[in-house]
């Protein structure tokens, strides 16, 4: 049913294509659009690498319209949108046999290379590599690539944006991260970016999938390239650790499963050897090893000063009802009535976009958050401050949170997909049992990748 779905869909192409050799959104009867036609001969040259017979005159007047891709812009298309379809055009044209090296280092030198859009050098890069003269190009290209990514421990992408004209090339960052992953596979398998573009393009997916069609469609062809060069062997190893001269253990691995094998070393054990410890992982036998390693302690100090690991974190509790209900000392400890509910304010900023995040704050032990969701919490007073972030759009209340749970010693809030930016959460609490308080930090991380990770201050709170 999907190779016929195909072939009715070629056809269907055939008739749409417009008397100029392009493609419009609704027919024939409508002017051709330069990046369309190009995503259409995209998906034809596909097709025929997968053995699909696609219609010669159809193919020849499309890869003719590309080659001369210049002449079918509209004169209000903006330069970094007519350069990033020249570079698609420059793409396809390689993958139908036809580069042209020349044309592809004429449209990189139009402009400094740190202001050519990121698609349009990940198209360009692998025609640039494969020639001999362009190459030391294609070289700067790859550094400016590792100079502008976003990077964690686990992950990597890039954020790109276009000041008018986006939706001419139907932009999206998942589709840039697609094009570099698929343009390093051919210039520079060995990179540390390859494998962390396949976790950030994987830890990007909801219910399965991206954001829309053509964001699918670069994705997948992408992955499949990377598993095609780097799973090409059917897993059948054995993984073997050692910690020092200490032998931590080992797995094999058969065959192409979902199967992951944890080892534990306890702090005890590191505790115990004083000094630096090689940690060496081996494998023995056909197929690709991925590997985590990570650490879990306990701090010493209670009292723990902020991390950024890839958030910074802060919180502050604020009086509801009297201005004198809350006070902070000169050394940091805060001071609040019994009875009294108070505010509590968390800030996190984030520097680039993260995956599956969670957003702890542990609540001192006098203090029990009042949840709306109850029928005995009653009201909750109104944050003054909401009006003004607001700019006066009462109506927009939706929040950069998808769900928050409020625990007797915690409170959290989680979303799926957070961009880079600042976010504000912040709920009422009532301080409920008099004493002093040792607060744990409130921290934000990716719970997939908790090596991505921030921490705020850890706080002394003084019931009173």
């Amino acid at each position: 049913e999907l190779v016929a779905a195909v072939d009715r869909d070629l056809d269907r192409l055939r008739r749409m294509q417009t008397d100029d050799g392009g493609f419009s959104f609704w027919g024939r009867g409508w002017p051709s659009w330069p990046y369309l036609t190009v995503h259409v001969a995209h998906a034809l040259e596909r097709a025929r690498d997968k053995g699909f017979k696609v219609p010669g005159p159809m193919r020849k007047q499309a890869l003719a319209y590309l080659a001369d891709i210049e002449r079918h812009f509209d004169r209000h298309t903006p330069p970094d949108v007519r350069r990033v379809i020249r570079a698609y055009a420059l793409y396809v044209l390689r993958l139908a046999g036809q580069p042209n090296a020349r044309k592809a280092q004429a449209l990189v030198d139009e402009v400094a290379l740190d202001e050519q859009p990121l698609e349009a050098l990940a198209w360009v890069l692998p025609t640039l590599h494969e020639d001999a003269t362009a190459r030391p190009l294609a070289v700067k290209i790859q550094r400016l690539l590792g100079n502008r990514v976003t990077e964690t421990a686990a992950m990597a992408h890039y954020a790109t944006e276009y000041a008018d004209g986006a939706h001419l090339v139907l932009h999206s960052d998942r589709r840039v991260d697609a094009l570099v992953l698929e343009a390093l596979t051919i210039t520079d398998p060995k990179s540390d970016l390859v494998p962390k573009l396949v976790r950030g393009l994987l830890g990007h997916r909801t219910a399965g999938r991206w954001s829309n069609t053509q964001e699918n469609g670069f994705v997948l062809i992408a992955l499949d390239r990377y598993f095609n060069e780097y799973e090409k062997a059917t897993p059948d190893f054995v993984a073997k650790a050692w910690i020092g001269d200490a032998f931590a253990g080992q797995h094999t691995f058969k065959g192409r499963t979902t199967e992951r094998h944890h080892v534990d070393v306890p702090m005890q054990w590191l505790a115990d050897h004083a000094g630096k410890q090689d940690l060496v992982i081996d494998k023995k036998g056909k197929g690709r090893l991925y590997y985590r390693v990570g650490m879990r302690y306990a701090p010493r100090d209670l009292k723990l000063p902020p991390y950024d690991a890839g958030f910074v974190v802060e919180r502050q509790y604020e009086a509801v009802d009297h201005e004198d209900d809350v006070r902070r000392d000169a050394d940091g400890s805060w001071h609040i009535k019994a009875g009294a509910r108070v505010r509590v304010r968390v800030k996190m900023v984030a520097d680039g976009r993260r995956y599956h995040v969670a957003l702890v704050d542990p609540l001192p032990a006098g203090l029990e958050p009042l949840n709306p969701a109850l029928a005995t919490t009653g009201a909750l007073p109104p944050d003054p401050t909401d009006e003004a972030d607001r700019g006066g759009f009462w109506w927009w209340s939706r929040t950069w949170y998808e769900h928050q749970n409020l625990r007797d010693e915690r409170v959290e809030a989680f979303t799926s997909l957070l961009w880079s930016g600042v976010y504000d959460y912040d709920y009422v609490a009532r301080a409920t049992t008099p004493g002093r308080f040792v607060v744990p930090p409130t921290k934000a991380e990716e719970m997939y990748h908790p090596e991505t990770f921030g921490r705020g201050s850890g706080d002394v709170v003084v019931v009173e």
